[in-house]
């Protein structure tokens, strides 16, 4: 068992760069959820640049270049801003597994994307 046991441990974390408060939950030494006050990305302009950044990046790597999901981004367009909770089931999956790498429990990493 790694960490100090299986008892839940809650934080509240400044993030300087960002200027904002994060919350976070841990048990046995996984972050296993956080939330910020930072708001998710709503603007569908912005977003479609990222992904044509993305693009250029993966082309320039010899990487497979995904399309474009212009669903998304015009489903965006009518989106309120929003914020939650990330719950990671692969974190969850390496608490209840006592594994002690996220790579034990994941199909892949993000290296072989």
């Amino acid at each position: 068992m790694r960490g100090t046991g299986r008892i839940p441990r809650h934080y509240l974390t400044w993030i300087y760069f960002s200027c904002t408060l994060a919350e976070r939950t841990h048990i046995a030494g996984v972050e296993l959820c956080n939330a910020s006050s930072a708001s998710e990305l709503t603007d569908h302009n912005e977003q479609k640049e990222r992904f044509k950044i993305e693009r250029k990046r993966r082309s320039r790597l010899g990487k497979e270049i995904y399309p474009t999901p212009d669903k998304f981004l015009e489903n965006l367009k009518s989106m309120p801003n929003a914020s939650g909770n990330a719950l990671g089931i692969d974190r969850l999956v390496m608490l209840l597994a006592d594994a002690t790498k996220i790579d034990d429990v994941t199909a892949f990493t993000p290296e072989e994307l």
